[in-house]
């Protein structure tokens, strides 16, 4: 399973890759107004401060909601730099952009899915990332962690070619849940990932060794 985080936090990703498991990045417009990051080439220049940093995909969302302006600002996103993927929302507009870029051999990633339809749909424009939002799911007391397993033996029932990209992951246990389903991806916050890291029984054992190297080599 591939590692994004999802930031537009320089300082995040910088360490994230440092772990060398980092495989991309995932951002969008309420992650850059959190990092105080407006303006048109602001958010441009972030992007490829971005790419720098990182050696895989990362994903760059469009903010237009019609056909014609998702074009243009995904045309004008996938020029920035190769690793660029153009990210587009669950819509009818959304699709329709999607199938375009498909065929212009531009990667997508389709965001805010939270029905297996719509996932279907994303597929079959030949989205190159699905993205269903588990933690928002949770939110709502539906069942998140089921949106993935039921897009897993559907892309799986038909050879899509599309990757679940598992969004909204909020803690450790997500992304450990969405590798026994087989989500192909899953982006969160450096937290989640840094959290695979902890286990008390490592901290005890490690002091335990500690103490026995100090007592036999003062």
């Amino acid at each position: 399973m591939k590692f994004f985080i999802d930031t537009a936090n320089l300082n995040d990703i910088k360490e994230a890759q440092s772990l060398g498991v980092l495989d991309g990045v995932t951002t969008n417009p309420s992650l850059m107004a959190k990092e105080g990051i407006t303006g048109k080439n602001n958010i441009l220049k972030h992007y490829v401060d971005i790419c720098n940093i990182v050696d895989g995909e990362v994903s760059a969302e469009v903010n237009a909601v019609d056909y014609e302006g998702m074009i243009k600002e995904g045309e004008e996103l996938a020029e920035l730099h190769e690793q660029i993927v153009v990210k587009l929302p669950m819509t009818k507009e959304g699709v329709k952009a999607c199938k375009y870029f498909s065929d212009k051999g531009i990667k997508t990633n389709v965001t805010l899915v939270f029905s297996p339809g719509q996932a279907i749909l994303a597929a079959k424009a030949g989205a190159t990332f699905v993205s269903p939002f588990i933690g928002r799911l949770d939110d709502v007391s539906t069942d998140g962690l089921n949106l993935i397993q039921e897009i897993r033996e559907i892309y799986d029932n038909y050879g899509y070619e599309t990757q679940i990209l598992a969004a909204s992951v909020r803690h450790t246990m997500h992304i450990v849940n969405c590798a026994k389903i087989g989500a192909d991806v899953m982006t969160g916050p450096l937290s989640a990932i840094l959290g695979l890291l902890k286990h008390p029984l490592t901290d005890i054992g490690l002091a335990q060794f500690i103490a026995d190297f100090e007592k036999g080599n003062k």
